[in-house]
């Protein structure tokens, strides 16, 4: 791809990020994409290019959004951590204090903590999730409640890969005076003021022309080689927790005639918007949260190690060992994406949007070609180019750089 084709800009210094955008196209397989950061409150890298539809040829322009799969746990997380720093409820209390029939089942003593970080055992529905389902939050809250966790909550840890963002979802709706959803609230108290384009309930009225539908990969096996081998077995096991854990994902791409469900939300999986409506959001938390009226503490509590369940932090149904905390994924050795205090999550396929308070950078990168690693190739090379630019200590090593 010629570096004509790339649109956008780079702040004095960051070039190189543009460099390593071009190379994506030139050596990674890149089709469409799009990336941007703030770094201290302020845009340094705002770039896209490439192939909206390979079907067409249409470009993407500046205005292209995708769907970025779970990239969207992490804007669902920064609502919730929104509504804790306007004093509406408490990580360490019950959830069932704020919601009360959650507390059945064997998750009387589930904390709001161990729910947002994965350790709830709520992995998976026994109910089948459909579009009526989600489309009734008060039907969903009761199928929600009467779930019975796979075993005592906070022992162990299970990607809860859709279910998060329904237990999100009806908590915030039980704790916010105006009982919005979470893509509701989300859009009122964080797009709205910030102006960052990234809907988790995707509006009729966008039409399918501002939309990049995703190409998946050529083939299952391309995405097994790269997995980790107990991942990969897990893939193809159709009983297995992390085949469970996933059920519903295909819901926002499901609906005829157009490119993203609409009026559809899965706060953990079905957001859609741009890199810079990513970039945005996570810069404000990034940065003290001026623009919306952050408190401290809970900055403080976003930054923070996470806690491990009993038995650590090997996932049951990813395999691996992840550190998950307060709706985010968290740097660790295996996947040191930022400094240990920055918090964010990527999406199957790329997607990836993070905070990294320490650095004081706000990151998003979209694209519409699925890629197949863990820790996707072409991101990777942007985010190392901008910390690098940035001058800031190297997440990697901890020099300067």
């Amino acid at each position: 791809m010629d570096a004509n084709a790339v649109h956008g800009a780079v702040a004095p210094g960051f070039e190189a990020v543009q460099d390593a955008f071009v190379e994506n196209y030139r050596s990674r397989g890149e089709l469409g994409a799009a990336c941007c950061a703030y770094l201290r409150g302020e845009k340094v890298v705002d770039l896209w290019g490439g192939v909206r539809e390979r079907s067409t040829g249409e470009p993407w322009d500046e205005g292209t959004m995708a769907l970025v799969h779970s990239a969207t746990k992490g804007m669902a997380g920064l609502a919730v951590a929104l509504a804790h720093s306007r004093g509406l409820f408490d990580f360490n209390e019950r959830v069932s204090a704020y919601w009360p029939e959650f507390g059945q089942e064997g998750k009387e003593r589930t904390t709001v903590r161990q729910l947002l970080s994965h350790q709830a055992g709520l992995y998976a529905l026994d109910v089948k999730l459909d579009r009526a389902l989600v489309a009734e939050p008060d039907r969903l809250a009761v199928v929600l409640a009467r779930q019975r966790p796979a075993w005592e909550p906070g022992t162990r840890q299970a990607y809860h890969g859709i279910t998060l963002g329904f237990y999100e979802g009806e908590l915030l709706r039980r704790v916010d005076p105006r009982h919005r959803t979470l893509g509701q609230f989300f859009q009122d108290e964080i797009a709205g003021p910030l102006e960052a384009e990234f809907y988790i309930r995707l509006p009729a009225e966008v039409p399918d022309a501002r939309l990049a539908p995703l190409e998946r990969p050529a083939s299952m096996a391309a995405m097994l080689v790269a997995l980790p081998l107990p991942l990969a077995l897990a893939a193809v096991n159709p009983r297995s927790r992390f085949r469970r854990c996933l059920e519903g994902s295909e819901l926002p791409e499901e609906e005829p005639e157009r490119v993203y469900a609409r009026n559809l939300e899965i706060p953990a999986g079905g957001g859609v918007g741009t890199a810079r409506g990513m970039a945005r959001a996570y810069g404000e938390f990034a940065t003290g949260g001026k623009v919306l009226g952050l408190r401290g503490e809970t900055l403080r509590e976003l930054a923070a190690p996470a806690v491990p369940p009993a038995r650590g932090f090997r996932d049951a149904c990813l395999k691996v060992e992840v550190q998950f905390s307060l709706g985010f994924m968290k740097p660790d050795p295996a996947n040191p994406f930022a400094h240990p205090g920055a918090f964010g999550s990527p999406g199957t396929g790329g997607s990836f949007g993070f905070a990294d308070p320490e650095a004081e950078i706000g990151w998003g990168y979209v694209p519409n070609r699925m890629g197949v690693h863990l820790q996707d190739p072409r991101e990777v090379a942007l985010r190392t180019a901008l910390y690098r630019a940035a001058g800031v200590p190297d997440p990697y090593t901890g020099a300067h750089v």
